[in-house]
């Protein structure tokens, strides 16, 4: 399973009336090129690779996306993907977004 870094700010992200924070944008930016997992609700969401961001108006540009639909459990409690379905290029304006995550894959470990 690969390890995550979830980068969280819901509390900025709930405000369309707002213009968002440089600081997001700069987060955002450090992490083009990486695969991400956006969540804009709470069971379902994609992932795809940040390819853009965007100011005006702010968003972020998915390549490679897939629709992701997610489901929790009693036993487990944590969202984890149940089904995919692919897409190409998405636009995701971010007064709709809740939650991004970065997705970190694991680098082999060598044998010694």
């Amino acid at each position: 399973m690969p390890n995550r870094r979830i980068v969280v700010f819901p509390e900025v992200l709930s405000m369309p009336d707002q213009e968002l924070p440089p600081s997001i944008f700069q987060m955002l930016e450090r992490n083009v090129g990486k695969k991400i997992r956006v969540i804009l609700e709470p069971s379902y969401g994609f992932e795809g690779t940040l390819v853009a961001v965007t100011q005006q108006p702010s968003g972020i540009w998915l390549s490679e996306a897939e629709a992701i639909v997610l489901r929790t459990t009693m036993a487990s409690p944590i969202p984890q993907v149940a089904s995919r379905e692919e897409r190409s290029e998405l636009y995701l304006n971010l007064n709709s977004v809740q939650r991004i995550e970065v997705i970190h894959t694991a680098a082999p470990r060598s044998s010694r």
